[in-house]
């Protein structure tokens, strides 16, 4: 494989990983200006980049002989993971409690579920490096900053659209959550 095709791959990994990173910009608070501002729109981009650059490792090293097994429930765990926080999403939605500040937004349990839920193809990815190509960590090196700067990029680009209509935007993330997981689901099971 080279430099290219590795580029490609990893913009295609990246792509789950922004699409809910536009939902977490359009369904968080428009951060204050200073330094939370820029945790706010970097922290999605720092938990998908890790664990888009750890499954393929993972994948790796685990290597065919668990892949037959991982692939037969991987769209199940994604779609239930993503069914699940979506659900939340459109539930708070409709929810009158305010918000005080971006941690329901970006709390640790639901971005590392978020992270895993969006990186489980990456698993698979990383078995087929096995087969194709010696320098992984060259690989899970691009995998990860792609996916960081395109999971930053969705969450800038959603909250500046999403930040006069929170609620109607969280509903439409959490919608947008359960349809990803749905089209996961179906293309496994098709």
């Amino acid at each position: 494989m080279n430099l290219l095709e590795i580029i490609f791959i990893a913009v295609a990994l990246s792509m789950d990983a922004f699409a809910v990173s536009v939902t977490l910009g359009l369904s968080g608070e428009r951060a204050s200006a200073g330094k939370s501002q820029t945790i706010y729109f970097l922290l999605p981009g720092i938990y998908f980049g890790f664990f888009q650059a750890l499954m393929p490792l993972l994948g790796y090293y685990a290597g065919a002989l668990l892949a037959s097994r991982i692939q037969t429930f991987d769209h199940w765990a994604a779609f239930i993971l993503l069914a699940f926080i979506g659900g939340k999403m459109i539930k708070d939605s409709f929810s009158k409690d305010e918000k005080s500040d971006n941690e329901k937004t970006f709390g640790f349990v639901k971005m590392l579920l978020l992270a895993i839920a969006t990186s489980i193809d990456a698993l698979a990815v990383g078995v087929t490096f096995a087969f194709f190509e010696r320098r992984i960590f060259t690989s899970i090196f691009i995998i990860g900053l792609t996916t960081f700067c395109i999971s930053t990029a969705g969450v800038i680009i959603g909250n500046r659209f999403g930040a006069k209509h929170r609620s109607k935007a969280e509903l439409a993330g959490g919608v947008i959550l359960i349809l990803i997981g749905l089209k996961i689901l179906i293309e496994a099971v098709l």
